[in-house]
């Protein structure tokens, strides 16, 4: 579905974002975090050519579909002048033009295991919420920015009235076992006929 660019011309739609790259402050330290804590794959390391040294070091780093990685869905360029995060309740000392990154596991399961792996790693969650449209956790990666790693809903759950879906929230506990809970059965269905 495009819409009416100026002109009346039709814009095309595109298929979604291909890619993050994050300005990081330690690539060591965030590497560690992609890998280790999110499970990224690191799939390469830019080497610029001659003419165009300085360049900052940069990493590429994949999910995996199908059992197969990308060329990259998030990239890391270090540059050590970034200031460090904020407190948790504190604000940053500048607006951040980046809110979060979403990363999609598999499915349900794999984002329940991938729950368990985080608490067990000693990960903050800084909130735990069922969305009418997926089942999220948010975390903060080393440099402060928002990550959040979800499983999507089955369409039919929202897809008959997306916006209704987008604005339900249901915030749950971010500790203990709790934190690591699903109920997947109790989930609200969107645009559903009235049950008679």
């Amino acid at each position: 579905m495009g819409k009416r660019a100026s002109g009346g011309r039709k814009a095309p739609t595109p298929r979604g974002v291909n890619h993050v790259v994050l300005n990081v402050r330690d690539i060591e330290e965030s590497h560690r975090f992609w890998t280790e804590v999110v499970g990224l794959k690191h799939v390469g390391t830019f080497r610029p050519p001659p003419e165009m040294e300085p360049f900052p070091k940069m990493r590429f780093y994949s999910g995996e579909r199908d059992g197969k990685v990308t060329h990259h869905d998030v990239a890391l360029m270090e540059l050590s002048d970034i200031p460090p995060p904020a407190g948790a309740n504190e604000a940053p000392e500048r607006p951040l033009a980046l809110n979060h990154i979403a990363i999609a596991m598999a499915d349900r399961e794999a984002w329940l295991e991938k729950l368990a792996d985080l608490q067990a790693q000693g990960v903050k969650f800084d909130m735990r919420v069922n969305h009418g449209v997926s089942h999220s956790v948010y975390i903060s990666d080393p440099n402060g920015y928002g990550v959040e790693i979800l499983y999507e809903l089955p369409r039919v759950l929202w897809e008959n009235d997306i916006e209704a879906g987008l604005n339900y929230l249901e915030i749950l506990p971010t500790e203990g076992e709790a934190a690591l809970q699903d109920d997947l059965e109790s989930a609200p269905r969107f645009g559903a006929p009235a049950a008679e």
